[in-house]
């Protein structure tokens, strides 16, 4: 027997915390009957379970690798019909979804899973899960907007929180740039590169957390390992305990 909340979660459905405002919601049912109370323990094995009248499954958790090409959105799905991460994902099974998300023109790592507590834990920004971006950015900041960067930027949406900024070559007209931040604004890197007066020409993702992109050409992906899985939930298990 487990808790409903965490049953849903495992079976990708949401986040735990989001399971449990569908639950109070009066959206779902156990055996046909409307459950509201949080902590309700069911079997998984032997319950039928709906939400908003669709029986759901508990999937395998499985966790994906891919080194995002651009060109790709990170949408499940889109309107206009343009090129999707999920397109590159022919042989999953499971429905994943992404772990934050990489606008059309970035490419490098993009983490998707179908854990939904694990997805709220990387993505929230009090847990300071790290994420490093490598630019080609126009021209070449100086110290100033380096450290301007690393004490954090007031953009539209408020100010970013502080960064580790560092130019990695010096061309000339250019440069090679990297900024490691913990947020997740809309096109943050983007904004804050270009609000010191330095547009991105070129933008990859090269770590998430523990993860990196060794071994994993672009447009291809893997499944995680179980050590990198174990690292992750290390994440989320320390989050559990500051709550």
């Amino acid at each position: 027997m487990q808790r409903l909340q965490k049953l849903m979660s495992r079976a990708g459905v949401a986040s735990r915390r989001k399971s449990e405002e569908i639950i109070a919601a009066g959206r779902v049912k156990v055996n046909g009957e409307v459950v509201t109370e949080l902590g309700t323990k069911v079997d998984p094995q032997q319950d039928k379970i709906e939400v908003d009248g669709q029986v759901i499954q508990r999937e395998k958790l499985v966790y994906i690798l891919l080194n995002k090409p651009q060109g790709y959105i990170t949408t499940t799905d889109d309107p206009y019909q343009r090129q999707t991460v999920f397109d590159i994902l022919t042989d999953v099974k499971q429905e994943v979804h992404p772990v934050g998300r990489l606008d059309k023109d970035t490419e490098g790592l993009l983490l998707l899973t179908n854990d939904g507590d694990l997805t709220y834990v990387l993505t929230h920004p009090s847990e300071g899960v790290k994420k490093t971006y490598v630019a080609t950015v126009a021209g070449v900041p100086n110290q100033a907007k380096i450290e301007a960067l690393e004490r954090g930027i007031q953009l539209k949406d408020g100010w970013t929180a502080p960064a580790e900024a560092k130019i990695v070559a010096d061309l000339g007209s250019e440069a090679i740039v990297s900024l490691k931040i913990h947020e997740g604004k809309n096109r943050q890197v983007r904004r804050m590169w270009k609000s010191v007066g330095h547009p991105v020409k070129e933008l990859k993702r090269t770590k998430f957390g523990p993860l990196d992109l060794q071994g994993v050409s672009v447009g291809d992906y893997r499944y995680l390992s179980q050590e990198e899985i174990k690292q992750l939930k290390r994440i989320e298990k320390q989050a559990e305990i500051n709550q």
